[in-house]
């Protein structure tokens, strides 16, 4: 746990304990950050007057984002994408309390896969901000908006890291002789995963900010604004998920209409074959005994039964061109 006190002469870091002191700063406040949430963790909220279910929240994995405000502070959980392999996506989640006098960030649960690191982007970003004096937030509100911020820009890096997978998988659609089919369709559909839950990410945050945005405790119109702007961001995300959604599933129809056509092909021919082998077939089975028999051949019958399964099969096989069958 990472606790600072940020005022007009920058950030500095501070013990756990001086939070106590929380109420009895009015020139600055703090910004408690939990990259792994534990029992310290839990009493230093619970000391600072947090809603026990906003630390029941803080303990579990949220899959969905969601916003409860309460009489001096509100909790909002936002989450981002982070593209592992084979398609899958890994969920991020990042949960704040925002007070008159505080800021509380918490990170996770993550998976155990994942070092801790790749959940302290958006809050490391942001302090190195801080600290070089690039950034100079006066209220807990504002340093949430650059945090939610970089929270957009990592959904929108996401839709861009699938965006350069398309033009490859249109060419190699477009030039498959659909040999092997099924790699292809697994990869057209985990992209397609990776694209839909980035977007479900983005749409479900616009939703949560737009709703912090209505909040009555949000009176401070420069914080209303920072909410709006929020949401603005998300749905942006969103947006240019639904564009590229749609470039895949035209990628996706195309490859349906390739596999559906030659079917239709494969089908065709197969009806040329069958027309054309069944009068041999039929003429076959009724001179078959009476032809050849087992003393002698009637060759003049042979011959002319031959000649008429030949005209037959070739007639049929003009006519099957004729119509584009083959």
């Amino acid at each position: 746990m990472e606790v600072r006190f940020l005022d007009g002469h920058g950030v500095r870091r501070c013990d756990p304990d001086d939070v106590v002191e929380l109420f009895s700063h009015e020139d600055g406040f703090y910004w408690i950050d939990i990259p792994v949430w534990d029992a310290e963790a839990e009493s230093l909220l619970a000391g600072i007057g947090c809603h026990p279910l906003v630390i029941e929240s803080c303990q579990q994995r949220n899959y969905v984002p969601t916003v409860h405000g309460y009489e001096d502070h509100v909790f909002v959980t936002t989450q981002s994408p982070y593209l592992g392999r084979a398609g899958h996506v890994h969920l991020l989640e990042l949960d704040q309390i925002v007070g008159h006098h505080f800021l509380v960030t918490v990170h996770g649960p993550i998976n155990p896969v994942l070092d801790i690191s790749v959940a302290l982007v958006e809050t490391a970003g942001v302090l190195a901000r801080l600290e070089s004096g690039r950034f100079h937030p006066k209220t807990p509100a504002e340093l949430s908006y650059a945090v939610t911020s970089a929270v957009a820009r990592r959904q929108r890096a996401a839709i861009g890291e699938v965006s350069m997978k398309l033009p490859g998988l249109e060419q190699e659609v477009m030039s498959s002789k659909l040999t092997d089919p099924e790699v292809l369709l697994e990869t057209m559909f985990l992209i397609r995963h990776e694209l839909i839950t980035t977007r479900t990410m983005a749409a479900q945050c616009h939703d949560v900010w737009m709703r912090l945005a209505g909040i009555n405790r949000m009176a401070d119109d420069v914080d209303g604004a920072h909410a709006r702007d929020l949401a603005d961001q998300f749905d942006r995300v969103r947006s240019l998920a639904d564009g590229e959604s749609q470039f895949l599933f035209g990628i996706i129809e195309l490859y349906q209409t390739k596999v559906h056509t030659k079917m239709t092909v494969a089908m065709e021919r197969l009806a040329v074959i069958a027309a054309v082998t069944l009068p041999v077939t039929a003429l076959a089975s009724v001179y078959g005994m009476n032809v050849i028999v087992n003393e002698s051949t009637h060759w003049t019958q042979l011959t002319f039964i031959l000649i008429v399964m030949l005209s037959i099969s070739s007639a049929l096989l003009v006519w099957a061109r004729r119509q584009g069958w083959w």
